[in-house]
């Protein structure tokens, strides 16, 4: 049941376009929240308000150096993610595959 809470909020975590962004900058290496706020154009509140959710989904850690707030990438949640993806890849090859050998099987027997 854990595994589902964090991989539910992995998942919400990186719907929002902003948040993506962000882990992306992060990827870069660290950056402070008023760093991953600048390229939005957002007050340091709502840039916190992201990096919560972020920091929910155990994808950034935050650490405090006097009045500034520094965030680091945290990758490893996203593993869970990318494993239920493969999952569904794996279902969805071997549905093309069959829908591939079907058409061609019609071709066929449409030739003359």
């Amino acid at each position: 049941m854990v595994e589902q809470i964090q991989l539910d909020a992995v998942f919400s975590a990186l719907a929002d376009p902003t948040r993506r962004a962000m882990l992306r900058a992060l990827a870069q290496g660290e950056r402070s929240v008023g760093e991953l706020a600048a390229p939005f154009r957002m007050t340091f509140a709502g840039a916190s308000k992201h990096v919560k959710a972020l920091e929910k989904a155990g994808l950034v850690t935050r650490s405090v150096h006097g009045r500034t707030h520094i965030c680091r990438l945290n990758a490893h949640p996203m593993h869970g993610a990318l494993e239920w993806l493969r999952y569904y890849e794996a279902f969805w090859n071997t549905r093309l595959d069959d829908l591939e050998r079907e058409l061609k099987a019609d071709d066929e027997r449409k030739r003359p």
